[in-house]
């Protein structure tokens, strides 16, 4: 079992790094736009490895470090816009009498720390 278990994990590895070089290397986007996306992207999915590793190259790619830093600002203010509707969400969850005037309150006070 534990073999074919490893043999399985290879291939699914070597299918995945297929499909990875193909992505990277078959686009219609230039490789400092691709780098900056895919950085936007690994911090929205808090991959610290590839967040560095797409930091570098960007700048790598020709990106400047205001560039860099801004994909960075795009990403988290999605990430906070997407988390802010999931906390809409489950607000709803609470008694009718409670969940708007709760959840507004928050708003103020989030709006007011930003």
């Amino acid at each position: 079992m534990e073999k074919r278990l490893h043999k399985d994990h290879c291939q699914i590895g070597e299918a995945f790094e297929q499909f990875y070089q193909t992505c990277r290397d078959k686009t219609v986007l230039d490789k400092r736009t691709s780098e900056l996306i895919r950085l936007a992207l690994a911090c929205t999915l808090h991959c610290a490895p590839c967040t560095e590793e797409h930091i570098k190259g960007a700048l790598d790619a020709g990106a400047s470090k205001q560039e860099v830093a801004e994909a960075l600002l795009l990403a988290a203010m999605e990430s906070a816009g997407a988390q802010l509707n999931t906390t809409q969400e489950a607000c709803s969850c609470y008694p009718a009498a409670h969940r708007k005037s709760d959840f507004e309150e928050g708003v103020k006070e989030l709006s007011a720390w930003v």
